[in-house]
């Protein structure tokens, strides 16, 4: 257990919502989280398999199962709303629900969308259909192509009128969000804020593209889909994509009556390196846990659970590791929850919050799924099953492509 909190309280996170492709939910996401259980197969969603890829090397991902309709949703909405928008109102509906945000001043809350481009296989399936007959497209085209059309969807069913937007920063854009959100709170601007990490909804010239780089998985265990996602292990060749939402509310202590938090938002902290290549920064990596320990007021000896980014990547996971043996963090537990969820891309960094606090609560650990030969085994890694144990300090890492780096510490509620 940890030995001190800091006395600065001024954040905590009061709700949670998750659609992810292990689970509808809080309760079948962590289920499916503490079981190990994966939903890793060949993709077959419309748009993601090429007209002309080898049917026997198809991409490896997690995807939704069919969603609820969302409660309060117009037909016609729906009818032209895309899968990140119905994600986002299904997920929102969760947090929103579990916070008791109905008695809330609609003035004084605030919507944070994390993601930019998040429709692109909604859009390359609208382009292909009416390639020959552009007249045909329908108007709603015109507002459904842009990103903002989750801020709208998710305005339209909920009363937030404090203000609404979207904040893109890659695979980053999640924590992005929920770190946004805090600062909206902190700074006064609004009460309470909601920050959602958007489904990426990639078509396959994303997934093409990532293959071709290096940095999605490759065919080589198209027979087993289960083992291809191993962050941090030695057999690792890239990050499996998969569908996912998550959903954030962060609250000003004390400025209503809510339901008990899950935790306090102690520190957070973002970087940018300078590079426009996908090569992670050790530099920058370092420079957000410490700059998130230090707003927290904690040493790194403190910190009882690490949430890392960990995709996969060849390069990625060896040097978040050496940051955070740099940083001090080499005696803190981890797990890596996207060998369970894959990677969410622009909704992981949030969807992980989730996972952190769903663990913190439960008082336990979820396995890491194909962890078998660890890059560096001397870390405290949970490996093939869940760990019992009560943690009070978390931290949870993003990064992205463009040289982003990010960190959020959290404390337990008390």
């Amino acid at each position: 257990m940890t030995s001190r909190l800091p006395d600065r309280h001024d954040a905590v996170i009061t709700g949670l919502g998750v659609t992810a492709a292990v689970g509808q939910g809080k309760k079948e996401f962590a289920s499916a989280l503490f079981e190990g259980r994966h939903a890793f197969a060949p993709l077959r969603r419309p748009g993601r398999s090429a007209p002309t890829a080898d049917p026997e090397a198809p991409f490896l991902g997690a995807e939704l199962s069919e969603l609820p309709v969302p409660e309060g949703v117009r037909a016609r909405t729906l009818r032209t709303a895309s899968l990140s928008a119905h994600a986002a109102v299904l997920t929102l509906d969760e947090a929103w629900r579990e916070a008791g945000l109905d008695d809330a001043d609609p003035a004084r809350i605030g919507l944070v969308v994390g993601g930019s481009n998040v429709q692109q296989r909604e859009l390359t399936r609208l382009h292909a259909r009416h390639a020959d007959q552009p007249a045909y497209l329908r108007p709603t085209y015109g507002l459904t192509f842009m990103d903002t059309d989750l801020c709208g969807i998710c305005t339209e069913r909920f009363p937030i009128r404090g203000f609404a937007h979207t904040l893109g920063g890659a695979s980053a854009s999640g924590l992005l969000a929920v770190l946004q959100a805090v600062w909206a709170v902190r700074s006064g601007q609004v009460d309470v804020c909601v920050a959602l990490g958007a489904l990426m909804d990639l078509s396959y010239w994303e997934c093409q593209a990532f293959s071709a780089m290096g940095a999605m998985g490759s065919h080589r265990f198209a027979d087993d889909p289960g083992a291809a996602c191993r962050p941090f292990d030695r057999q690792r060749d890239g990050f499996l994509f998969g569908e996912a939402c998550g959903a954030v509310v962060v609250e000003r202590e004390g400025a209503r009556r809510h339901p008990e938090p899950y935790a306090r938002v102690l520190g957070l902290a973002t970087a940018v390196d300078g590079n426009r290549d996908p090569d992670p920064s050790l530099a920058g990596e370092i420079s957000v846990i410490e700059g998130a320990l230090a707003e927290a007021g904690l040493p790194a000896g403190d910190v009882e659970y690490v949430n890392p980014h960990g995709t996969g990547s060849l390069i990625g996971d060896e040097t978040e590791l050496r940051a955070l043996r740099e940083s001090g963090l080499g005696d803190a537990r981890i797990n890596a929850t996207k060998s369970i969820t894959g990677h969410g891309l622009s909704a992981a960094g949030a969807v992980e919050v989730v996972a952190t606090l769903l663990q913190m609560r439960e008082r336990r650990l979820h396995p890491t799924r194909n962890l078998v030969d660890p890059v560096d085994p001397s870390f405290r890694w949970v490996r093939q099953a869940a760990l019992p144990f009560p943690f009070e300090t978390a931290l949870s890492l993003s990064m992205g492509f463009g040289g982003l780096s990010s960190a959020i510490c959290l404390g337990k509620w008390r």
